[in-house]
């Protein structure tokens, strides 16, 4: 099952919802922003339940 949980891009400041998969546990992936197009590293937590706790963004340069 997909969540879709919202992120700030590092580089153009916009925000704009990512879709995350829960099911495989914490996770790193890159994923361009869908605004300036630019490559952003994403780091996603789960809580004890294995629900999404935490998506940080940063910049992936």
């Amino acid at each position: 099952m997909l969540d879709a949980l919202t992120v700030q891009c590092p580089y153009c400041g916009e925000r704009f919802e990512a879709l995350v998969d829960a099911s495989a546990g914490d996770a790193a992936y890159i994923e361009d922003c869908p605004v300036c197009c630019r490559p952003i590293a994403l780091h996603l937590r789960l809580d004890e339940e294995g629900q999404p706790a935490a998506l940080e963004a940063s910049r992936d340069d």
